[in-house]
């Protein structure tokens, strides 16, 4: 299943800094009604996505009823991608074996 949007680069900022793109309500909401299927272990949605020629994986944080897509710092250079800019993204959401 692939999903394409475009969201805001935001900053969060815990114990360390952290980069994400929200997902938009809508995609959100076919993560969250098909989730069930596509999690792992302890709830992990794992998801390989395209920002610009860059194919990375990495897992969707869960965050205020939506998710969050973590932007690795080293996509992040290759892109030329900083803090408020806007992006587009390709997520495909791969279904949980077993």
């Amino acid at each position: 299943m692939e999903l394409e949007f475009s969201g805001e680069v935001i900053e969060w900022r815990g114990p360390a800094p952290y980069v994400f793109v929200a997902l938009p309500e809508n995609e959100a909401g076919v993560v969250e009604d098909h989730k069930r299927l596509l999690t792992y272990g302890w709830g992990a949605i794992p998801v390989t996505a395209r920002l610009g020629d860059t194919e990375f994986t990495t897992s969707l944080f869960p965050k205020d009823g939506g998710y969050l897509l973590p932007l690795k710092d080293a996509v992040r250079r290759a892109e030329g991608v900083e803090v408020g800019a806007t992006v587009s993204v390709t997520l495909s959401l791969q279904v949980a074996a077993g």
